[in-house]
C-alpha cells in the first residue's frame, strides 16, 4: 500500500479515523460499564437508607416518589414499611452552600416526624473541618446531635445564629449548610404521607 502523502487533508483525515475508532472505545466500555456502577449506586443508596430509618420489609427504591421542599425543590423520597404498616422514611436532600459547593445528605425520619439518623452522601469539604459533619451532628455532646429532634417546632439552625446546635469548630458555613440539607428534607416529608406520598389533609408545603 502506497503511503499517504503528508498533506494537510491526509492529516486531517488521519485525525477522523483515530477520533472515530477512540470515540467507538470510550462507548463500548461505557456501555459495558454503565450496568455494574449503575448496581453498585443502587447498593450503596439502599445501604444508606437502612442505616438511617427504623427496619422495613419493604422496598423504598421501588417505592420512592418525589415532594416538593419549602422553597421549591423537588426531593425524592423513601418510604420505609414493615408489615404494611409506616415506620418512617428516608429523605435524599441536598444544599448549594457548602464552603466548597455541593451537600449531600440523606436523612431518616420516624412516623412522627423526628430525626431517626442521617448519612453524608456528598461533600467536598476540608479535611478534618467540615468534613467532621458525616459524625459531628450524631455526638452526644454538648448540642452536637440532630437525632432524635422534631423539626416541628421550626428549622435547625446553629447557636451562632441563635439557634440549637453547636457549629464544627472552625466550620459554621458548613455547618449551616448541614442544616439546610436537614430542614429541606423535613420540609418535603412533613405534609406527605410515608406510604402513599399523597399530601396530607391540611398539609401544604409553606
Amino acid at each position: 500500500m502506497a503511503k499517504l502523502k503528508s498533506t494537510l487533508p491526509n492529516m486531517l483525515l488521519s485525525l477522523m479515523l483515530i477520533s472515530s475508532c477512540a470515540a467507538g472505545i470510550l462507548a463500548a466500555v461505557n456501555k459495558q460499564t454503565a450496568a455494574p456502577i449503575a448496581a453498585a449506586k443502587a447498593v450503596a443508596l439502599e445501604n444508606a437508607i437502612k442505616a438511617v430509618v427504623p427496619e422495613f420489609d419493604n422496598s423504598p427504591l421501588t417505592d420512592k416518589y418525589s415532594a416538593v421542599t419549602s422553597d421549591g425543590d423537588s426531593l425524592i423520597i423513601y418510604p420505609a414499611t414493615k408489615g404494611g404498616e409506616a415506620v418512617g422514611a428516608a429523605v435524599e436532600s441536598f444544599s448549594m452552600n457548602g464552603f466548597s459547593g455541593e451537600i449531600r445528605v440523606i436523612v431518616g425520619f420516624d412516623t412522627e416526624g423526628n430525626i431517626f439518623n442521617y448519612s453524608v452522601l456528598q461533600h467536598a469539604e476540608t479535611p478534618g473541618l467540615g468534613s467532621k459533619m458525616q459524625e459531628w451532628f450524631r455526638t452526644e455532646k454538648d448540642n452536637r446531635s440532630v437525632i432524635g429532634r422534631s423539626l416541628s417546632g421550626g428549622n435547625l439552625s446553629v447557636t451562632k445564629d441563635g439557634g440549637q446546635i453547636d457549629a464544627i469548630t472552625a466550620s459554621t458555613i458548613t455547618s449551616r449548610a448541614f442544616l439546610q440539607t436537614i430542614n429541606r428534607a423535613y420540609s418535603a416529608y412533613r405534609a406527605t404521607d410515608a406510604t402513599t406520598g399523597a399530601i396530607k389533609e391540611g398539609g401544604k408545603n409553606e
